[in-house]
């Protein structure tokens, strides 16, 4: 007699997913075919504060409300109906040179390389980014708490002068009490506007120790180059700015929703404002995890944060 539980073996192994996952996979279909709107509904509100906010976000920022409605919805099934709705984020990449590092200022080492962060205020990271606009090239100056990744200073100009630098350091530094400085790093690329001796000054009057990277490598400043990335694709990108006024209020907002609305995968889903009153290694959430490879060619450069 023929055993049927041999030709079912048999099948699994040829089609690659065992019958246990065969069920669960229709039975998960069949459970949430009707919510698919309520889901879908939920991410647009979500995204209209958060128009470029990545999928591993949206289904942590929506698992209270799905609880409410009684929706029970994985990561990868929700990216599988993002990807159906044409949801995903692609994101296009321009690049501008806001580095001059060619200038007879003091250049200062790396104090970095081996530093673990383990408190806010430990290491803030600084750098200059451009964002492109109706109005023209605009150049936005952001200090972040590399621990909490709190944005604690920034500021939009129309040209890459010393001063808006300056401006975002005194925004950063009016969080803080002088005494903090002492136990306080912030590092840089070797550009102009950190060297110049008003920047170095202001770092000086609170006892800062100053670090530098040391190439032209972004990575010697990832954590900067992340913040810079994530402002720009997630909150910036799609607005349509006719003046540096208008340009200021784009981006102070821009920096609340980041700051206070935004949870980040490397400090354990927490807003960076919550981070910010923490102490001790936060989890990073991202490590573990791996797209499908099926999506992996929708979703662009959605880079852990």
């Amino acid at each position: 007699m023929n055993n049927p539980n041999l030709h079912i073996r048999q099948l699994e192994g040829w089609l690659g997913f065992s019958r246990q996952a065969y069920y669960q996979y229709w039975q998960r279909q069949a459970g949430q075919t009707n919510n698919e709107p309520d889901v879908i509904e939920l991410v647009k509100t979500l995204r209209q504060d958060h128009p470029k906010m990545g999928g591993r976000k949206l289904h942590d920022l929506l698992q209270e409300e799905m609880t409410k409605k009684g929706i029970k919805l994985g990561r990868d099934a929700l990216f599988e109906l993002l990807a159906a709705n044409g949801l995903l984020i692609r994101r296009r990449r321009r690049r501008v040179t806001t580095t001059f590092s060619k200038h007879r200022f003091r250049k200062y080492p790396n104090l970095i390389k081996k530093l673990v962060v383990e408190r806010p205020n430990q290491l803030w990271v600084a750098d200059i980014t451009y964002w492109f606009t109706n109005y023209g090239c605009l150049y936005i100056s952001f200090v972040t708490d590399a621990y909490s990744k709190r944005i604690m200073g920034y500021e939009v100009a129309e040209s890459l002068h010393a001063v808006h630098s300056v401006a975002a350091l005194q925004l950063a530094l009016a969080h803080i009490k002088p005494q903090i400085g002492q136990m306080l790093i912030h590092h840089s690329d070797r550009g102009l506007q950190y060297c110049c001796a008003d920047y170095i000054a202001l770092l000086d009057s609170f006892n800062i120790q100053i670090s530098m990277t040391e190439t032209g490598d972004p990575l010697e400043n990832a954590i900067a180059e992340r913040v810079n990335g994530i402002i720009k694709n997630e909150y910036l990108g799609h607005q349509l700015v006719y003046s540096l006024a208008q340009a200021r209020s784009v981006l102070e907002q821009a920096v609340f929703l980041y700051n206070y609305k935004r949870p980040h995968l490397s400090c354990d889903m927490l807003v960076p404002e919550q981070a910010h009153q923490r102490e001790g290694k936060l989890k990073r959430r991202w490590k573990n995890y791996y797209y499908k490879r099926e999506l992996e060619n929708l979703v662009v450069n959605e880079k852990p944060d």
